[in-house]
């Protein structure tokens, strides 16, 4: 009975024009297609020639299913926002996400890209760029070894520092 049923849904996959409206097939009042009688004939070892078997109530039971899967959906996984309603599962799903994406991260990062330096780092740049323009025109060396006077620098004397070991 197993080899039937694999034989049959063979037949079915490998014959897609037994649910074509032109292959003797009749359409319902509905639209659903029914067809009129469908023949499979398997490959038997045994002494019996021929396996007939019509198929008919099958296909149509098959068809009534589809029908009714269309209508009500079965395998509707929820996005989280609604467990009662797809149409209102789906549809704060998209808001969601066309706020949370399209306004925020893109809005956001449009305006942070174009905010002015307000930590001045460009300035500090420019700043540092014209500095050694100036110190090369006068001659200076570009950084000077004593950016501060060594007479504003006021070291311990030898007794304050006592033992303590200098790591230069």
């Amino acid at each position: 009975m197993a080899a039937l049923a694999r034989l049959s849904k063979t037949a079915f996959r490998l014959n897609n024009g037994v649910l074509k409206a032109g292959n003797g097939a009749l359409v319902a009042s509905n639209g659903v297609l029914v067809p009129r009688a469908v023949r499979v004939v398997g490959i038997s070892t045994s002494k019996k020639n021929k396996d007939t078997v019509t198929v008919t109530d099958a296909v149509v039971e098959q068809l009534k299913v589809k029908t009714e899967e269309t209508t009500v959906t079965k395998n509707w996984i929820s996005w989280g926002f609604s467990y009662d309603s797809e149409v209102e599962d789906n549809t704060v799903m998209h808001l969601t996400f066309f706020f949370g994406v399209t306004l925020c991260m893109v809005t956001i990062g449009f305006v942070w890209a174009y905010l002015p330096d307000f930590r001045m780092i460009d300035w500090a740049q420019r700043e540092g760029y014209l500095e050694l323009r100036r110190r090369e025109a006068e001659g200076l060396p570009l950084i000077d070894p004593n950016l501060i006077s060594i007479e504003k620098i006021e070291l311990p004397l030898d007794e304050e520092l006592g033992d303590t070991e200098i790591i230069i």
